[in-house]
């Protein structure tokens, strides 16, 4: 008996330390997306360009990670998880030293691409790993506890941000990454498990089929927000739809292709990605649209901006593990609901802001949100990963991360088109806003945030009717 024991705990303890190391590269993907909105000023200013062209340098990352994420997943389904999250972090801390010593902002958009495609390969497989490693009813705890460290690096990406560039220059911002890749790399290459992959193709045709719709959607997303409907929304909109029709029959007729859409025949999986999609569209609306009522009708300075839009990722850090531990037991449906219920009254609470505020009025709507987040992500999460065959499970990690990076376009596109709509263009472009401009502004912004709660108010209906245990 004593035997047994011992070697189940040894067992657990591999287990977490493998959910360490998945956690100690997760959280650089998290920090570098939100550590260079920070620092984008700053190197606009070093390199001499103006902020369109600055703004490619977190652009090209998000679309290069999100257009392929799918092909990744698939590959880990083929040649095993571990060897694709390794070869992304290893891309990732190389590009990153890379990014640290670009020369010109060319050089910087062409690394911060292939730092893309590493932290991609980073962010399809995770979920894979750990469903794999852990039994199916520790996979909502072990999904909540990872979820830390994504909360964590979008709450201290800022900060640190603000902090590394400071104290050197705005390429520390990257450098820093090389110290805690090869940690990551090393720790990672020791304790992750060899988890074969089935033998099959890469779908190449698919593939590249899924690049280019994936990759004009999200362009099309973030053009429709910057400049509205034109010519080049009108175009990149129309390759998405023609590629995406494509891929589908595509894949309809391979032998073996890179996504397989008999996945989406299972209520859970569809129905589990839908919800977490509309979450993260409702978190980005959140994202952007309080940073501008904070800056531009509070008048709070950018530290105590900062502070405050932390309350809501340490909620998430905080909520996510007993979140997922409760799964497990009860089961994922009406965690889940509940949890995106809670996200759709804190967004209908902060579309009643008023012109003035206390940061206590503003901070616990944020952490409220941060609660309904938490108790959200961790059940939805498990939820689809346990409704996937084990053999496509890179897929559906693939799949899952996918919709996470597409909804976080939506959420920043459809806010900034409430508030363009709404608000007249020179109150828009004013930076300091009193009396009725402040008004007008708040108008817009309200707007955005009933948007948001609606969209969660849908994530809690489509829970409902995933299975109770999965």
């Amino acid at each position: 008996m004593q035997g047994e024991l011992g070697k189940s705990t040894a067992v657990n303890a591999q287990r977490y330390r493998i959910l360490i190391a998945i956690m100690l590269g997760g959280i650089m993907g998290p920090i570098d997306a939100s550590i260079v909105n920070v620092i984008l000023p700053t190197i606009a200013g070093f390199f001499g360009v103006s902020i369109a062209t600055a703004q490619w340098v977190p652009l090209i990352y998000l679309l290069t990670i999100s257009s392929l994420l799918l092909f990744y997943g698939r590959l880990g389904d083929i040649f095993g998880y571990k060897q694709v999250y390794l070869a992304g972090l290893a891309s990732f801390t190389v590009a990153s030293a890379l990014c640290g010593l670009a020369p010109t902002i060319h050089w910087l958009i062409a690394f911060r691409a292939f730092q893309g495609i590493g932290s991609g390969m980073m962010m399809s497989v995770p979920f894979a790993i750990l469903t794999t490693v852990f039994q199916p009813q520790e996979r909502g705890r072990a999904l909540g506890i990872n979820a830390i460290s994504i909360s964590a690096g979008l709450a201290f990406g800022p900060t640190l941000g603000g902090i590394l560039a400071s104290l050197w220059s705005w390429r520390l911002v990257f450098l820093i990454n090389i110290p805690i890749g090869i940690v990551a790399f090393l720790w990672g290459w020791k304790v992750i498990p060899e988890l074969k992959g089935q033998p099959g193709k890469i779908d190449t045709t698919g593939a590249v089929a899924a690049f280019i719709c994936l990759f004009s959607f999200l362009f099309f997303i973030n053009q429709l927000q910057g400049t509205g409907i034109g010519p080049t929304t009108v175009g990149a909109l129309a390759i998405a739809i023609i590629s995406g029709i494509s891929f589908i029959y595509i894949e309809n007729h391979s032998p073996q292709p890179m996504v397989k859409l008999a996945l989406f025949a299972n209520k859970t999986f569809t129905l589990g990605n839908i919800s977490a999609m509309l979450n993260f569209a409702s978190q980005y609306i959140m994202v952007f649209a309080t940073p501008f009522y904070l800056q531009r009708v509070l008048h709070y300075p950018p530290d105590k901006i900062g502070f405050l839009m932390t309350c809501f990722p340490l909620a998430v850090m905080i909520i996510a593990p007993f979140s997922g531990t409760l799964s497990d037991r009860l089961g994922t449906r009406g965690l889940a609901a509940a949890g995106a219920a809670l996200c759709a009254v804190a967004l209908a609470t902060m579309a009643f802001l008023p012109v003035e505020a206390s940061p206590l009025t503003v901070g616990w709507r944020l952490a409220f949100f941060g609660l309904g987040t938490g108790l959200f992500q961790s059940p939805n999460n498990s939820a689809v990963m346990g409704s996937a065959p084990r053999l496509h499970l890179g897929v559906a990690s693939g799949v899952l991360a996918t919709v996470r990076n597409t909804g976080m376009a939506i959420g920043i596109a459809m806010a900034g088109l409430m508030l363009y709509s709404v608000v007249p263009a020179n109150i828009i472009a004013l930076e300091y806003l009193d009396g009725l401009q402040a008004v007008s502004f708040l108008e817009g912004l309200q707007y955005a945030y009933l948007l948001g709660a609606i969209f969660s108010a849908l994530a809690a209906l489509l829970s409902l009717p995933q299975a109770k245990h999965v």
